[in-house]
């Protein structure tokens, strides 16, 4: 038998999240510190956050700077940027993953599933196949193999080349 270690996935399960009484992406962005906060890259307009609870290897958002809920309230250099950054990241994570192919998309409000509907972004997800297994399934939990400072300092490093 093999045993799976994913502690990290605890607080996650048990709802144990810092107190933030304003916006999750807004606080990180502020924060400054992008290897505590795992923000990958900061562009002119729109940032790239590892997502702390993610549902593969590399699952990252990009996020507009700017505290908007929806995608009709972004300006046109944002929409820019955040479509630049997606292909920037799709690129570097084919060259350090492999991967067989992607999930790109925005979730826009509640009812559409989005987790932070008060401020919109664009989650990149890489996919392989067979990546949702009997775990998953049955035992609601993801199971990753690398840890996310080593996805971060895989991304962080890789991303420049891509923009």
């Amino acid at each position: 038998m093999q045993t799976l270690w994913t502690p990290w996935r605890m607080k996650y399960l048990k709802g144990e999240r810092e107190i933030i009484n304003d916006c999750l992406f807004c606080h990180l962005l502020a924060k400054n510190d992008d290897e505590d906060t795992l923000i990958v890259h900061r562009g002119d307009h729109c940032f790239v956050i590892l997502n702390r609870f993610p549902y593969n290897t590399g699952h990252v958002m990009v996020i507009p700077n700017a505290h908007i809920a929806t995608l009709e309230d972004a300006s046109t250099d944002t929409v820019t940027e955040l479509m630049t950054l997606t292909q920037a990241c799709i690129r570097a994570m084919r060259a350090i993953y492999a991967p067989q192919g992607f999930n790109v998309g925005i979730n826009i409000g509640d009812s559409a599933g989005a987790g932070i509907p008060e401020h919109m972004h664009q989650h990149i997800v890489p996919r392989w196949a067979g990546d949702t297994n009997f775990i998953s399934t049955i035992g609601e939990t993801r199971v990753l193999p690398e840890e996310l400072p080593e996805t971060w300092q895989k991304l962080s490093a890789a991303l420049p080349n891509y923009l």
